[in-house]
């Protein structure tokens, strides 16, 4: 089955217990928190791909959980923190949530478990949390493998050699030299 952008709220519940699985595309543009963090404006056609799919899974002394497995790619423009030009990455996810009824529930697991432990709404906005596991996604410090295509330009002030300062140690070094 194949879902629009239009298609925002999801039961959870109901999607994971069927074995659903939803995929389709988001307009970049949509996404305006994570476009705050992007180089420029995307194109207008810019999509983000993705797919959901849900199952029950069965855990210990419980009845079956329900999990969501969550993938999104888009490629995007970013900015050079070296060289502070535009570099294109892809950004992708590819994230399991275990959904658990209570706050006190997931706050115990989260720690332990591996998967993101989340509490299970009544109705899920996918497109919200594409955008927000995108965000996550995005690197800490955005910078082009190797050496940057144009280094960042020096002002002509830092070009200039300024007078050569005395060295700190230099008088020491003069005191020691002559005799006592």
């Amino acid at each position: 089955m194949a879902a629009h952008h239009g298609a925002a709220a999801l039961n959870v519940t109901t999607f994971c217990e069927q074995d659903s699985r939803l995929d389709g595309h988001l307009p970049l543009a949509a996404m305006a928190r994570l476009l705050d963090s992007l180089y420029g404006q995307p194109t207008a056609d810019a999509q983000v791909a993705w797919s959901a799919s849900g199952s029950c899974r069965p855990m210990l002394c419980s009845q079956p959980t329900p999990w969501l497995q969550l993938r999104a790619e888009v490629p995007v423009m970013l900015q050079c923190q070296r060289c502070l030009q535009g570099i294109a990455q892809r950004l992708r996810v590819d994230r399991a949530f275990r959904f658990v009824r209570t706050e006190a529930e997931a706050e115990a697991l989260d720690d332990i478990a591996e998967e993101d432990v989340l509490v299970l709404p009544q109705r899920l906005d996918l497109p919200l949390l594409i955008e927000d596991e995108l965000i996550l996604a995005l690197p800490l410090v955005p910078r082009h493998d190797g050496a940057c295509p144009e280094p960042l330009p020096l002002p002509a002030d830092d070009l200039l050699e300024e007078d050569a300062a005395p060295h700190p140690f230099a008088a020491l070094a003069a005191m020691r030299g002559k005799p006592q």
